[in-house]
């Protein structure tokens, strides 16, 4: 069930980066301002995500997630309404608002089904819910928009998304007390073991920001983050304009070669984090580790080649490895932070993420004004390799502790 709120999550979230060569035309746009467009869902994302878990490690979880599902859908509907930039901004400021509530609750109701023994595959295969609303979104809005008008595709996504809340109202449910208490005491960690000591909010966050380890792995996270949003929001308008796509084909070949890819990494990572989780207390991260240095000449070379092909094979290179990573981003965090603190770490770390991500579109729009955009490309690569050695740092750290 969760799957499928994840799936309208980034399908929404995807869509618009489509259909930016319209939104130019018909409203004479900058590339700087088509960046501040990507920018307001993140900007926001990121300001309520740490809220967004507090207050996740405190209330039901399903009314968040399912009020969060029919709040963002409601306001994707409005986005096609659209008719200035002001409100664009404004619709993708408010659909961040809605998406912030969602990872923060429904990691945690995960976590409380599944032990340290399955919770990477069981994220993982959640995870996988990502790429396929992002190929929806990306490609959906790409053929839509070409023969229909690039509102087409928010009523549909939209009006899906609404319907889905509706459902689940019957059909969601939280874990019962003994499964979540079971769950929460299965760890190789006593440290970690859950604590009914209540604490203040204020107490959490210091906590989380004083744990190295939760420190790192949000430096990592944002590094990566970065680098997803240059390919999520642009990768499009590169093809588009490099090599000569139709609008339906551009957002077609840059999301479904690199999100299919992304899944079969994800289902990877998920397996493999288990078994080696089982033999190190790094296991989840090194295989996140892997991920990052095996995507690094992958990026350089999306950027660079004047390839068709070449250019798919380093979406695909680049999307596989990427999975690796994407699969136990959650799961490596649950492994340092004690259950009852697990929403309030993924927001916080969601929210910190989220900030290199928002930064990201912008930043490359008007860096490529003076290098080109396939030249911002290939230069995140270095971004992946230097958050590899910080998280091989990390793992080193870890397991000598």
């Amino acid at each position: 069930m969760l799957w499928f709120v994840c799936f309208f999550n980034y399908a929404d979230r995807q869509a618009i980066f489509s259909v930016f060569e319209p939104l130019k035309s018909e409203m004479n746009l900058t590339d700087v301002q088509l960046g501040v467009v990507g920018a307001a869902f993140m900007w926001v994302y990121a300001g309520f995500g740490t809220i967004a878990g507090l207050i996740g490690d405190r209330l039901k979880r399903k009314p968040l997630i399912i009020g969060g599902l029919v709040f963002w859908s409601a306001i994707t509907i409005a986005t096609a309404l659209s008719t200035r930039y002001a409100h664009l901004v404004i619709f993708r400021a408010l659909e961040g608002f809605g998406e912030a509530f969602y990872f923060p609750a429904s990691m945690s109701l995960i976590s409380a089904y599944h032990g340290p023994e399955t919770r990477s595959r069981a994220m993982s295969i959640h995870q996988s819910s990502v790429y396929a609303g992002t190929i929806a979104g990306g490609s959906v809005a790409g053929v839509l928009g070409q023969h229909y008008g690039w509102r087409s595709s928010f009523y549909l996504f939209g009006s899906l998304g609404v319907l889905l809340g509706v459902v689940l109202l019957l059909l969601l449910r939280e874990p019962g007390a003994e499964l979540a208490n079971e769950r929460a005491q299965v760890t190789a960690q006593p440290e970690l073991a859950s604590s009914r000591q209540p604490r203040s909010a204020i107490t959490t966050l210091i906590d989380l920001l004083t744990n190295p380890m939760v420190r790192i792995l949000t430096i990592v996270f944002i590094g990566a983050n970065f680098v997803a949003m240059i390919f999520l929001t642009w990768m499009p308008t590169f093809l588009y304009r490099k090599f000569d796509l139709s609008l339906a084909m551009a957002g077609l070949s840059a999301t479904v070669y690199l999100q299919i890819a992304s899944v079969l990494g994800v289902l990877t990572g998920g397996v493999l984090a288990d078994r080696l989780a089982r033999r190190t207390p790094g296991g989840r991260m090194l295989t996140q580790a892997i991920g990052l240095a095996l995507g690094v000449p992958f990026i350089f070379l999306a950027g660079w080649t004047i390839s068709v092909p070449m250019v798919i094979l380093a979406l695909v290179g680049f999307g596989y490895f990427k999975g690796l990573y994407d699969a136990n981003i959650w799961a490596s965090l649950h492994d340092v932070v004690r259950p009852e603190r697990r929403a309030s770490a993924v927001g916080l770390m969601n929210s910190l993420g989220w900030i290199g991500g928002g930064v990201a579109p912008i930043a490359i729009a008007a860096a490529s004004e003076r290098f080109g955009m396939s030249a911002c490309i290939s230069a995140s690569s270095a971004i992946y390799f230097l958050i590899a050695v910080l998280l091989v740092f990390g793992i080193r750290r870890r397991i000598l502790v």
